[in-house]
């Protein structure tokens, strides 16, 4: 998995039209947005299908961490498999996303996710500090 998160003041996504992959969610909620937030751009990897769970618990401690350093409670994770070419197939995809949002709700955090399948409207009103925006690699350890 890869990730890039913005530590933002205002996130907003919006439903525009189906993806190319196969496997689309129901577009609901049509429109997402936070505020206050840390906001994760994630890419399920092909890798991470050998160990789904423990890339999501991985990426949990990566994201409640950065969570607290920067003093937010509110995270929402959003497909985005734009960052790199060997994706993990959708619906180990979605487990991950589902996976990592769900052990973030179990350490007190408010975590959502965006619907998968989807292109949509980004606007991103990123703060401007030293980690208002970070990118993390999370491997599956052998």
């Amino acid at each position: 998995m890869r990730f890039l998160a913005f530590h933002v003041e205002k996130f907003r996504s919006e439903i525009t039209e189906k993806g190319r992959a196969r496997f689309v969610e129901p577009p609901e909620p049509a429109v997402t947005e936070v505020s206050e937030a840390l906001v994760i751009l994630v890419s399920v990897e092909k890798e991470d299908e050998a160990a789904p769970e423990q890339v999501a618990e991985a990426a949990t401690s990566e994201i409640a961490g950065l969570a607290a350093q920067l003093g937010t409670t509110t995270v929402l994770l959003h497909p985005f498999a734009h960052l790199f070419a060997e994706l993990a197939a959708p619906p180990v995809a979605v487990r991950v996303l589902d996976l990592t949002r769900d052990a973030l709700v179990k350490r007190g955090l408010h975590a959502e996710r965006t619907p998968f399948g989807w292109f949509n409207t980004l606007e991103i009103k990123a703060k401007g500090h030293p980690l208002s925006r970070v990118a993390r690699r999370i491997i599956p350890r052998a």
